[in-house]
């Protein structure tokens, strides 16, 4: 199971930007790029009511959240496009062509890297076994996207497979606890700017510093 942001796509730097910039926008003006790698994995409106609350007691309402996060969407969509990780396909090939089912499991909503799937990974993702932020109510580090990422595996394939037979792959803390709540095999990849003890502190099983390694290590790790 791939999360998507820092690990098929390096997309965190516009992420955090675009957040940056959204946030002050809309008077929220202590957000810093930095706390955007914090909140990396959780839903748009997750981040939006942990940034909002720090403003007051009022919850921002629906039609708040859905005004913030499209004006969000508008400035990363005016960034240059995101490239694909470096290492990310060839590791895709190396786990298609061992048999093995890769399943997406994205906090994101942002549609335009979701369209980009399967030009930049083609006859990768089967869109039956992505899980995206109109998926869940509950975004990581809650576990419910990687459970369901489980759940689609197991209706789409008619299997009762446990967690033991799933890993994930992630970069970012809140992706890593919800992988280990989940009860899955999780394994970092350090894309992003936050020291490995993060990542490791959060429950890591394995860390790699970039896409590419883990590729290179691929027979070790899964064979």
């Amino acid at each position: 199971m791939f999360d998507m942001d820092g690990v098929l796509f390096d997309s965190m730097k516009n992420h955090a930007l675009s957040w940056c910039e959204t946030m002050h926008h809309f008077g929220f003006t202590d957000f810093t790029p930095d706390e955007a790698y914090m909140h990396e994995g959780r839903t748009g409106t997750g981040t939006i009511n942990i940034v909002a609350s720090r403003y007051g007691e009022r919850r921002v309402t629906e039609e708040e959240e859905k005004q913030i996060y499209q004006y969000k969407c508008e400035v990363f969509n005016h960034m240059a496009e995101a490239k694909a990780m470096p290492g990310a396909y060839e590791l895709l090939r190396k786990v298609v062509d061992a048999g093995i089912t890769p399943i997406l499991v994205t906090g994101s909503g942002q549609r335009t890297l979701i369209d980009r799937l399967n030009r930049e990974f083609p006859s990768i993702f089967r869109p039956e076994l992505m899980v995206t932020a109109f998926d869940v109510r509950h975004g990581k580090p809650n576990p419910e996207p990687y459970l369901m990422g489980m759940r689609k595996y197991n209706d789409f394939f008619h299997t009762t497979l446990s967690q033991d037979n799933f890993a994930v792959v992630e970069n970012a803390p809140l992706g890593v606890q919800a992988g280990v709540a989940a009860g899955v095999f999780t394994i970092a990849v350090n894309t992003g700017p936050l020291p490995d003890e993060v990542l490791l502190s959060n429950g890591a099983n394995l860390l790699f510093p970039s896409m590419q390694a883990l590729c290179d290590h691929f027979e070790e790790v899964f064979c």
